[in-house]
């Protein structure tokens, strides 16, 4: 059985040129999505990330510099103050760990801040969700992406992922962020090697002993493509869509409450036969 949570996220209990993003958030809304993720940074693997707080500084290691906060900005507002404008009632998810720009963001419209760091990059991030009183994501990410390659193996990844998900969900609510405005997200492929995201899907249920509601995000992920691999080929990023539409059924029928996705109709169908059993 699922855990039935409320999500305070204030006011209610793509690097895409800004016109296409905002075709695709309002085709997505259109297609079933509840809630639109915006992002002007990217954290694939490689990538090398601004910025200070518990993780440390950036490696230098080589690799491809992420976008400056003010570039980041430049992307994203109008993106979101767009959707807003002709979809008033949508609710916008900023997908950043920078603070400011999380502040600008929900100035803009977004109730909803998505950082893939857990809090932890930028040091003001806690306080300022604080302040803001909005949703949060707390994603659970090993290394960052330009460590990835060279991480140490995790003996029990679920166990690790569980420990550090409820220390740092600790410290967020310390900082004043008040317990039913946070999600928790167990970050599938973020610091995760191909075997380790399998684990990690097949105990997800596991993770409800945090007392949390739980974000999946699964979709075309490289560990699907291993898992559906031919001939001794991954399958490429376009032919993971059936791969991922089981993930994200595996994912909700172990307890998921909100589903990442980028093939937003096929989820949308699969959630509603999954919530059948799992109801």
């Amino acid at each position: 059985m699922r855990p039935v949570f409320d999500w305070n996220i204030g006011v209610r209990s793509l690097l895409l040129e800004q016109d296409a993003a905002v075709a695709h958030g309002l085709r997505l809304l259109a297609e079933g999505a509840d809630i639109i993720d915006v992002g002007g940074v990217s954290t694939r693997p490689g990538v090398l990330v601004e910025g200070s707080g518990e993780s440390g500084a950036s490696s230098g290691k080589p690799g491809k510099k992420s976008v400056s906060e003010q570039e980041e900005l430049d992307r994203i507002l109008p993106v979101i103050s767009e959707l807003k404008r002709k979809h008033p009632e949508a609710v916008i998810s900023v997908d950043t760990y920078r603070a400011n720009v999380a502040r600008a963001a929900v100035s803009a419209g977004a109730e909803v801040v998505n950082d893939v760091s857990g809090f932890r990059w930028d040091p003001q991030m806690k306080r300022t969700l604080a302040e803001l009183k909005c949703g949060g994501v707390l994603m659970h990410m090993r290394g960052r992406p330009e460590e990835w390659r060279s991480l140490p193996p995790a003996s029990d990844i679920v166990t690790l992922v569980k420990r550090e998900l409820r220390e740092w969900a600790d410290t967020a609510m310390l900082a004043g962020i008040k317990r039913e405005r946070l999600v928790l997200d167990p970050g599938f492929g973020f610091g995760k090697n191909f075997e380790q995201n399998y684990p990690l899907l097949k105990r997800f249920d596991e993770i409800h002993q945090l007392r949390f509601p739980l974000l999946a995000g699964v979709s075309r992920k490289s560990f699907i493509g291993r898992a559906l691999a031919r001939h001794g080929k991954d399958a490429s990023v376009t032919d993971r869509s059936f791969g991922t539409v089981a993930g994200e059924t595996i994912a909700i029928l172990k307890g998921a409450h909100i589903i990442r996705t980028h093939d937003v109709r096929a989820c949308a169908d699969a959630a509603l036969i999954a919530d059948v059993v799992v109801s």
